[in-house]
């Protein structure tokens, strides 16, 4: 291929992103209006990234809406839009009715987030990194727990990609962080500093630029449940649990995810932090299959799965892919 040509084609690909994030992020801030309406929708998108009403049969439909069920994609399967709203979808159809909680993980090969001594970045690659931003964008609240703030100091804003900030949850039940990471000294987007009533001084309202709140403490650590709630409580209605293992884990294990992305880099670390950590089980029987959806992500696999979905394997519609393929 040509130089020219290699370049037209990556100016091709930018541009379908481009024109796909706009019409994720216009059915993110439409979803709540369209629920309440209660019937099956189509729509095309304006030349100023809104979303407008048209038959099912217009040619410039794009989504379409199903009561019960959110957003689909109208596209053919060969518009090269498609893939990055397939992905997206299933969390800008959540709403105050039909809330969601999705966790990520971002992993090597053999099951490791960051080496023994903590560094993480960058495990994955740079297409993972604009997907969590993308989420951040999509979502109310993103959730880090303690670990990830000392080993990262993370902003967990959307500076990469169009969209608004969401408010940024720090879990630190123990008190370990100190005020001084850069989520702590930014008001310019609101952050929520959450830790255990036993640890907190009297009269404490603020940590840093942060706001404090606390929850309850259990024989095995936060209240994942109680951490949801005061979210909920709070309006936020899509929750990004972004990392590191020990918080996915946590609300892993206590059944509140609804969704589990896991994108897996082409690295060995040998051994390091683990990804995701619950009690052991003694027959595969007892353990969870979910279905799920394959993307490729840069060099990265990209597992989505659904685990309000009681059945097993792939999602519907996969069926039909071979048992052996090659993608990359």
């Amino acid at each position: 291929m040509l130089p020219g040509s290699l370049s037209a084609s990556r100016s091709d690909s930018d541009a379908a992103i481009e024109a796909a994030w706009t019409i994720v992020l216009a059915t993110s801030h439409a979803a709540e209006a369209v629920a309440a309406a209660n019937r099956r929708q189509s729509f095309r998108v304006t030349g100023d990234g809104q979303l407008e009403a048209v038959e099912s049969s217009d040619p410039e439909a794009v989504v379409c809406w199903h009561p019960g069920a959110g957003w689909d994609t109208a596209l053919p399967v060969t518009d090269p839009r498609r893939a990055l709203m397939e992905l997206y979808l299933p969390i800008t159809g959540a709403t105050s009715a039909r809330p969601v909680t999705i966790g990520h993980l971002g992993q090597s090969l053999d099951g490791f987030i960051a080496t023994h001594s903590g560094q993480s970045q960058y495990v994955t690659g740079e297409e993972n990194i604009l997907h969590l931003h993308r989420m951040r964008a999509l979502c109310d609240a993103v959730v880090v727990g303690a670990g990830t703030v000392a080993a990262d100091d993370p902003q967990l804003t959307t500076r990469r990609v169009p969209g608004p900030h969401p408010l940024r949850v720090v879990l630190d039940p123990s008190r370990r962080l100190g005020t001084h990471y850069k989520i702590f000294n930014d008001d310019t987007v609101p952050t929520l500093y959450v830790t255990t009533a036993r640890t907190l001084q009297p009269g404490e309202t603020r940590f840093a630029q942060a706001e404090m709140a606390t929850v309850a403490d259990t024989p095995n650590g936060m209240d994942a449940n109680a951490v949801l709630q005061l979210l909920r409580e709070r309006g936020c209605h899509r929750i990004f649990v972004e990392g590191g293992g020990v918080t996915v884990s946590m609300f892993l294990q206590a059944n509140l995810l609804d969704r589990l992305q896991v994108a897996i880099a082409p690295l060995i670390i040998g051994n390091g932090r683990p990804a995701i950590r619950l009690p052991a089980r003694d027959a595969l029987s007892e353990c969870r299959r979910p279905r799920y959806r394959v993307f490729r992500m840069g060099g990265d696999v990209f597992f989505d799965c659904d685990l309000r979905d009681l059945g097993e394997g792939p999602e519907e519609g996969t069926e039909s892919i071979p048992l052996v393929t090659r993608i990359i």
